[in-house]
């Protein structure tokens, strides 16, 4: 915390997304007007501070009329929740089977990794069409698609890792010692993990929001 707080750079992200977290929470209070309240007579309205523009609505409004301020504040909930869900569910399937890969290597590792090269060979955005035509349209579908898609991006970066880790002394002490395979994953490579996963997930957030 004390690094943090003396890294310019890190204050002004962490400003930034308590910010957007604040907005998205308060949505209801702060959004000016209905965002899916429609009115032709003030399509296209320019921002208020334009010339024809109006106070009430700050952006102005778009071609339904819909006030574009309100829209911004609303949608910005929803970005958080598809970048959070999204990226949390996508971390947690690929970096267990990248735990799995690197640990046990063998005929789980090959099939694992196979599975891995043959998923990441398709178009991402191709297979978000397709996905999203088979599951449906909406907020979940979204979500599902771009966990079954971004998965492999931990997969393999954690099995690479993972595969480093296992031949560090650590390791082989805790195996010395009788502790099992699962317990020597969970307790002694998983912590140090941890920051290569912090640094995968916030990646990730961040193109969970793009899509």
């Amino acid at each position: 915390m004390y690094r943090i707080a003396h890294e310019p750079r890190a204050v002004f992200g962490l400003l930034v997304l308590a910010t957007l977290i604040i907005v998205s929470l308060l949505a209801p209070l702060l959004a000016p007007n209905d965002p899916l309240e429609q009115d032709l007579l003030y399509s296209f309205l320019p921002p208020s501070w334009d010339s024809g523009g109006e106070a009430e609505f700050f952006f102005g409004t778009d071609n339904l009329g819909r006030d574009i301020t309100s829209r911004l504040i609303y949608g910005t909930r929803i970005a958080l929740i598809v970048a959070v869900v999204a990226a949390t569910l996508a971390c947690l399937l690929g970096t267990c089977l990248g735990l799995l890969a690197g640990f046990l290597g063998g005929k789980v590792d090959a099939f694992i990794s196979r599975a891995v090269d043959i998923w990441m060979s398709f178009p991402a955005v191709l297979l978000s069409i397709v996905l999203v035509a088979v599951i449906g349209a909406g907020l979940h579908a979204v979500i599902i698609a771009i966990v079954i898609i971004d998965w492999t991006r931990f997969c393999r970066v954690v099995r690479a890792e993972t595969m480093v880790q296992k031949e560090l002394d650590y390791v082989a002490s805790a195996i010395t010692i009788g502790m099992s395979k699962p317990k020597t994953l969970i307790k002694e490579i998983l912590p140090n993990l941890i920051p290569l996963l912090i640094v995968l997930l916030t990646l990730e957030m961040g193109i969970a929001i793009v899509v």
